[in-house]
């Protein structure tokens, strides 16, 4: 069974990207994966020090110097077949929470321990923006070279909104109105919806292909 790992980048509890993840998850479980949510929101990240502690003296339950909640993150990351990144988009670009989480993924790349285990697992990325062309693909591109950097395997599906990611938009049609009546406007952006899960199939199909 494959698994999947999705992290919200929002600080806020119960939104939009929180709810866009949910449904790309639990579209993820309809074609047999395993799926576990990760809610930045409810979580202590630091940002990275760049202390370089991950460089040489990490252990077993221990590869960052910081004592925050991201030790638990690591292990379910490195036990993931996928992961989701999902963002909500601020200035055009991700959030400075998952851009934080992001610094901290260097463990990955330079730990004397943890550095490769996320190669070759499949990077999906998402966004939720308030306009329909609100700084989809710069976040998505950022999430893209994370991805890289980790020599992960970043998923692309043409007949989407973006071939770089999931994309929803929370306000009415993407027109930027704001409906106090919808909280979660992107259960209603259909062609988001879409996009989610069309991203989840194609990660699923090339998860399957690496573990072939």
């Amino acid at each position: 069974m494959l698994n999947i790992i999705g992290i919200s980048g929002s600080p806020v509890k119960d939104g939009n990207v929180e709810m866009f993840l949910h449904t790309m998850l639990m579209h993820a479980e309809e074609h047999g994966a395993r799926t576990t949510a990760i809610n930045l929101s409810r979580l202590h990240i630091a940002d990275c020090n760049h202390c370089n502690f991950c460089l040489k003296r990490q252990k077993a339950g221990k590869y960052c110097a910081q004592e925050d909640d991201v030790q638990g993150v690591y292990e379910l990351l490195e036990a993931a077949d996928i992961i989701v990144l999902a963002s909500p988009v601020y200035f055009m670009r991700l959030s400075g929470q998952m851009a934080s989480f992001v610094d901290r993924l260097r463990v990955f790349v330079f730990g004397n321990i943890a550095g490769g285990s996320l190669k070759n697992k499949i990077g999906i990325s998402a966004a939720v923006a308030w306009a329909r062309h609100g700084g989809f693909e710069t976040t998505h591109l950022t999430h893209i070279t994370a991805f890289l950097a980790l020599e992960m395997l970043p998923v692309s599906v043409h007949h989407c909104i973006s071939p770089l990611g999931a994309s929803a938009v929370a306000s009415q049609g993407g027109t930027g109105v704001f409906d106090k009546a919808h909280r979660h406007g992107v259960t209603l952006d259909e062609a988001g919806l879409h996009s989610g899960r069309a991203m989840i199939e194609r990660g699923l199909e090339l998860a399957r292909l690496v573990k072939r």
